[in-house]
């Protein structure tokens, strides 16, 4: 058993947020934010490779892969998620926090880098929407579904085919390499047998709004920490040129291209991902990776 699977599940209650996260090691924190309809076991390969030097926190966050669905009365537009993460982090007093996203996870962290920095340390861009790709126009029409009672229902039950997971319009430009049907499994899995927690994939999804992305890429000039886009260099949900415009409005970014993977690198390249990882946070140079 790895130390991720080994690690035990916690829950933290912020008024009508229940958040169940696994925490492992010990060291200076690292919070983990995946994206929409997957969940923390997105992270348990990098999480692996850094908790023996970091306290790593990873949670399941209301984006349609969590358990415990929110309050009817919750914000769950990509602004008011950003305000759980930060809440969570608050609860904790976690402090010079590294933010580590991915997917649509990294849209909310660009917001949480302008609107709630206080106690971020450094910020780990991996591929992500942003600016006007939010959300990419391969998953646009689940978004525009949302509106339509009983059409998340049918997206989830459709992935219960293993074979329809590879499609282009599901993981199959997300992930080179199959990821393991039991990760996937536990990632539909609340969607499937929930209307309450397919009422907060919608509720989120109806609120996906590239605005958000663009008002927060107006304000990342701000963002006085540092900052590390490791970003596939072969990604077509999430360009790699946009990693590029990132780092150009960033003042201290480093891109460190990533090479065999697609936009889950965490799935695809998770080792690499946390040899990043850690030399940035030790403020090394690591292999491979150009300044801005």
């Amino acid at each position: 058993m790895s130390a991720f699977e080994d690690a035990p599940y916690r829950e933290l209650r912020l008024d009508d947020v229940t958040i169940g996260y696994r925490e492992l090691g010990q060291g200076p924190p690292i919070v983990f934010i995946h994206g929409l309809l997957t969940n923390g076991t997105l992270w348990r390969n990098v999480a692996d490779g850094l908790h023996g030097s970091y306290r790593c926190l990873v949670p399941d966050w209301p984006l349609g892969g969590h358990t415990a669905p929110v309050g009817a009365n919750v914000d769950l537009s990509p602004r008011g998620v950003a305000r759980i993460v930060a809440a969570f982090i608050d609860a904790l007093g976690l402090r010079d926090v590294t933010l580590v996203a991915n997917d649509t996870g990294g849209a909310i962290a660009q917001m949480i880098a302008v609107e709630h920095p206080a106690r971020l340390g450094r910020l780990v861009l991996t591929p992500c929407d942003a600016f006007e790709n939010f959300l990419p126009p391969w998953f646009r029409p689940l978004q525009y579904a949302a509106w339509m009672p009983g059409t998340v229902y049918l997206a989830v039950q459709a992935l219960r085919l293993r074979s329809a997971r590879r499609l282009p319009v599901a993981l199959g430009l997300l992930a080179k390499r199959p990821i393991p049907d039991h990760i996937v499994d536990g990632w539909l899995r609340p969607a499937q047998h929930s209307r309450a927690i397919r009422r907060d994939t919608a509720r989120f999804l109806r609120a996906v709004d590239t605005a958000d992305t663009l008002r927060a890429a107006a304000r990342l000039r701000s963002f006085d920490r540092p900052v590390l886009l490791a970003w596939a260099t072969e990604d077509r949900v999430f360009p790699f040129e946009h990693a590029r415009r990132l780092a150009a409005i960033l003042p201290h970014a480093t891109l460190a291209p990533i090479d065999d993977s697609y936009g889950f690198v965490p799935e695809d390249q998770p080792w690499h991902l946390a040899e990043l990882v850690d030399g940035f946070v030790r403020g090394l140079t690591a292999s491979g990776v150009t300044g801005s």
